[in-house]
């Protein structure tokens, strides 16, 4: 895994200490999008020096955050596909995406903070998620489980809905709902039905 900007590998207990970090950070992040730096690294259970070794200032922390959050969701496609059949793989990731937005919405308050100002660097794009879209909906369309063609561009409009329930309230039942008819949506027309 490479290091700081220098490409050395990190040590064990370095990698560790930033897993760390981001962990709590995601989890307060969530709470309180302008949680305090300084708490983050004593719940970390690191010192300001480690801490800013790692993050330097308040977006690379977010940034690093919401890129580690993403590519998570992202990295469940493929270990979905090698334990379920397509279809059940990709309801199954379709949960892990709304557990992702909607358990995540104080993320997304954080980003809109450290990205609003002039000269801040830009929200990270959602090519990993993207990308497990695309293989999760390949599987399917290759085992006829869904209506051919369908794009990764496609099943993010289908699924935008997510970003419209209030995080606040009771999401499961509505998100569950709202998934279960983008499924339909998408086995119908599939040549294995």
């Amino acid at each position: 895994m490479p290091g700081a900007s220098n490409g050395t590998p990190r040590r064990s207990d370095a990698r560790a200490n930033r897993a760390r970090i981001l962990q709590v950070a995601a989890a307060e992040l969530t709470r309180c999008a302008d949680a305090p730096l300084s708490a983050i690294a004593r719940k970390a259970g690191v010192g300001q020096g480690t801490f800013y070794r790692n993050f330097p200032h308040r977006e690379a922390l977010v940034l690093e955050v919401y890129r580690h959050e993403m590519q998570q969701v992202a990295d469940a496609a493929d270990a979905l596909l090698a334990a379920r059949e397509p279809e059940q793989a990709l309801r199954e990731w379709m949960d892990r995406l709304a557990r992702f937005a909607l358990t995540k919405a104080g993320l997304a308050d954080a980003i809109r903070l450290v990205t609003s100002t002039p000269g801040a660097p830009a929200k990270p794009g959602p090519t990993p998620v993207m990308d497990a879209a695309g293989v999760l909906l390949r599987a399917n369309e290759e085992a006829g489980t869904i209506r051919p063609g369908v794009t990764p561009d496609d099943f993010f409009l289908a699924v935008a809905g997510l970003w419209q329930i209030d995080p606040r309230e009771n999401w499961q039942p509505r998100a569950t709902r709202l998934l279960d008819l983008v499924m339909d949506g998408l086995r119908a027309g599939a040549p294995g039905r």
